[in-house]
């Protein structure tokens, strides 16, 4: 994609230095005809070569905003599609329209007919496309309602054989539930089912993780980007809508927002973010909490091994830490540190933030 958008630019370089000399009669003032050739040659190979920079410096932008544009049409629908190609239709036949006084103004008439068929077809195209929905209402030709009944069909067929309720079509992703990095090994298990809904404005937050200044925070944007890599290696496992909501700036409204209109599930690792989505009838999936009920259970007088590694806030008591991260505090445990010892547990503490497991030396 690189070599070919240098290679149009420098296409277009070398017409536009072509047309320049013959608009300029700058091969006029050489003869014989031989060196007049020899000349528009060079003005080709120089607008080549400016054309080819341009292109150097022009391409990772053009490949993001094609790979944009790819990512958006590909979640959109072939009605949604249609619609969208008749705006920009009309934009151009209104832009065609407009051509005509606007090419008659002198010295910038010319320059601004590409701009305004691009603006043009750009705005049509998105006000179709975003309208498109209702339109199709109107015309009692929804672009949903097909597709929308198969696909309710074939999962409450999928509910009957099963013998459940029907499962969403897919949850939405929490930037913090990414960069945790669990979420690869819960998909990997199958015991997380449907689409993982991962919106544009949700990579771009991460991409920003990725490019702080802090260490540890690049490094927890990088394994967050690295986790939607894998996943996306799973085919039909994960969609990026290019959905946005410009009047909200925080990112985390933004999700509750687009949970609450999709109707779909949230997964999160963010307390606060948890609290304020279910505040707001949202269904939130906590990699947390999940974590915490697939912890053994442990009950009082239960006998543990734990080795104490650090001391506790009271006086005399040790801590330490279970296989799976569950902290123990020891009493009287502080002249033990270093040490494995066999305790007995006195009471369990339960949060949200996790499990703490109380005890006293066996």
């Amino acid at each position: 994609m690189t070599v070919i958008i240098r290679a149009v630019c420098a296409l277009l370089g070398a017409l536009g230095a072509a047309q320049a000399a013959s608009e300029t009669r700058f091969t006029h003032h050489f003869h014989p005809a031989s060196y007049r050739y020899l000349v528009i040659a060079l003005c080709l190979v120089g607008g080549a070569i400016v054309g080819w920079l341009v292109g150097v410096l022009l391409d990772k932008a053009l490949v993001r905003v094609l790979r944009r544009v790819e990512t958006a049409t590909s979640d959109r629908s072939s009605s949604e599609l249609f619609v969208g190609g008749i705006g920009l239709l009309l934009g151009l036949a209104a832009a065609a329209l407009v051509a005509v006084p606007v090419s008659s103004l002198p010295y910038v008439g010319p320059y601004l007919l590409l701009p305004m068929f691009v603006a043009f077809g750009y705005v049509f195209t998105i006000l179709a496309v975003r309208r498109a929905r209702p339109l199709m209402r109107l015309l009692r030709l929804d672009p949903r309602e097909g597709s929308e009944r198969v696909e309710r069909s074939e999962r409450v067929e999928r509910s009957e054989r099963r013998g459940g309720a029907p499962a969403p079509q897919g949850r939405i992703v929490d930037t913090s539930a990414i960069i945790d990095g669990r979420l690869g090994d819960i998909v990997a298990t199958g015991f997380l089912e449907g689409e993982l809904v991962i919106p544009v404005f949700v990579l771009e937050e991460l991409q920003r993780v990725a490019d702080s200044a802090d260490p540890q925070r690049r490094a927890r944007g990088r394994r967050g980007l690295e986790v939607v890599q894998a996943l996306r290696k799973q085919p039909g496992r994960v969609s990026t809508p290019d959905v946005d909501f410009p009047d909200i700036p925080e990112v985390d409204a933004k999700l509750v927002r687009l949970a609450r209109e999709r109707g779909l599930p949230m997964i999160t690792t963010d307390y606060n973010l948890n609290k304020v989505a279910r505040i707001q009838s949202v269904t939130v999936l906590n990699v947390n909490e999940l974590a915490n009920a697939l912890k053994p259970a442990v009950l009082p007088g239960e006998a543990l091994r734990v080795k104490l590694i650090r001391e506790g806030k009271e006086a005399d008591q040790g801590v330490g830490y279970l296989d799976d991260g569950t902290m123990v505090v020891v009493e009287a445990g502080r002249a033990l540190l270093g040490s494995s010892v066999d305790v007995e547990v006195t009471s369990i503490l339960q949060s949200p933030s996790g499990k703490m497991i109380f005890a006293r030396k066996a």
